[in-house]
């Protein structure tokens, strides 16, 4: 038998590589060292590494055809069903009682998605069409599974650089925004006690909350629905408290296997010919623009509550009115211990914190619905 009729198929891996292909696993290596060594949100940006690892290996036929991420991308992706379950699992994490308690935060929750407006803008000014602007102003939100859920439906072939970079900056979140909190605020604000004595919520409004919540928003934006809703049909099996089997398997074992596949599915999209271009770098610097845009704007909001309250609310809470669930409230309590171990701010973190969950979802619906209906 003549082996070397067979060397070139052997091979075909190894000069069929591109430099491309190279610079990207390097860039796939690089997702994992940080999962691994940094502990950068390793249950995202692990998988998302190995599959830009698979993604540019030649000749695999695993994201060609019926390839198993071809399959994966159809089934979870385009269909959004990997980001929606996310999302029921994420609406089960989450106790919305803090924001009820205290609705002044929706305030915050609100100036935190400035960003995504502000950096749909300048990206129409550079160049890019309104739909793929509104996809890439959706990474401010610093929420993966929104992101994708919009860029999936109007800009599909950006998806992987968007996906990239908000799951990317989550994982930031403590380095990106520390120094912009220590810019825009003075000692004496970030040292500002707050008590927390919130108003009574009772178990009929927190089950109420979610329904009311779908409805609502349902109603005067239905392409939001299906990620408001899902995020609410979670939160409802929690408070119910009637089905706990549902709610942990919501929590843990089903967001686990989607965002398992998410991550994966994603990162098998960042191949050398479609992520080595100009507008992935565009994409990503965009995103960063997004992200401190609407931590400043938190901020600059923050430190105006502070004024009108005659200082008795503490400006850091700004920078908790993004969507990065539960990072952004960890972060500005322990900004605020930092100054003060005896302050103690994570309770109204969090009221902000969950405020700026449902504005992200809730902006990203208002930019489908006019997108969509301006095309």
């Amino acid at each position: 038998m003549d082996f070397a009729q067979f060397l070139p198929e052997l091979l075909k891996g190894i000069t069929n590589l591109t430099l491309g292909n190279v610079l990207m696993i390097l860039a796939g290596g690089v997702l994992i060292a940080l999962a691994i060594i940094k502990k950068y949100e390793p249950i995202l940006l692990l998988p998302i590494g190995f599959g830009c690892l698979l993604a540019n290996i030649p000749q695999s036929g695993m994201t060609e055809g019926e390839g198993l991420f071809s399959l994966l991308y159809a089934v979870g992706i385009s269909t959004e069903l990997f980001p929606l379950l996310i999302f029921i699992g994420v609406g089960a994490m989450i106790d919305f009682s803090p924001l009820m308690a205290q609705p002044r935060m929706v305030l915050l929750g609100a100036a935190g998605q400035f960003g995504i407006f502000g950096t749909l803008i300048l990206a129409t000014l550079l160049g890019f069409p309104l739909n793929e602007a509104a996809s890439i102003g959706v990474i401010g939100a610093i929420d993966g599974p929104t992101s994708i859920f919009v860029s999936s439906q109007l800009a599909p072939r950006l998806l992987a650089p968007i996906a990239v970079a908000a799951y990317s900056y989550m994982s930031l979140v403590p380095i990106i925004q520390p120094p912009l909190m220590r810019l825009l605020t003075t000692e004496k604000e970030r040292r500002i006690r707050m008590v927390y004595a919130p108003r009574p919520v009772s178990r009929r409004a927190r089950i109420l909350f979610p329904v009311v919540i779908t409805l609502v928003v349902g109603l005067l934006m239905p392409p939001a629905l299906p990620l408001i809703s899902m995020l609410m049909l979670g939160n409802l099996m929690r408070e119910s408290g009637v089905v706990e089997g549902l709610s942990k398997s919501a929590q843990n074992e089903i967001a686990n296997v989607a965002t398992l596949f998410l991550g994966v599915t994603i990162g098998s999209t960042m191949s050398a010919s479609t992520f080595l271009v100009w507008d992935t770098l565009s994409i990503l610097v965009l995103g960063l623009v997004a992200f401190a845009l609407d931590t400043v704007a938190g901020l600059l909001l923050g430190k105006v509550m502070t004024l009108l309250s005659r200082g008795t609310i503490n400006p850091l809470l700004g920078a908790a009115g993004i969507s990065a669930f539960p990072m952004a409230g960890r972060l500005v309590a322990k900004m605020a211990q930092d100054e003060d171990l005896d302050n103690y701010l994570l309770m109204h973190a969090m009221g902000a914190n969950t405020a700026g969950q449902l504005a992200s979802v809730i902006a990203g619906g208002v930019l489908l619905a006019l997108v969509t209906g301006s095309l």
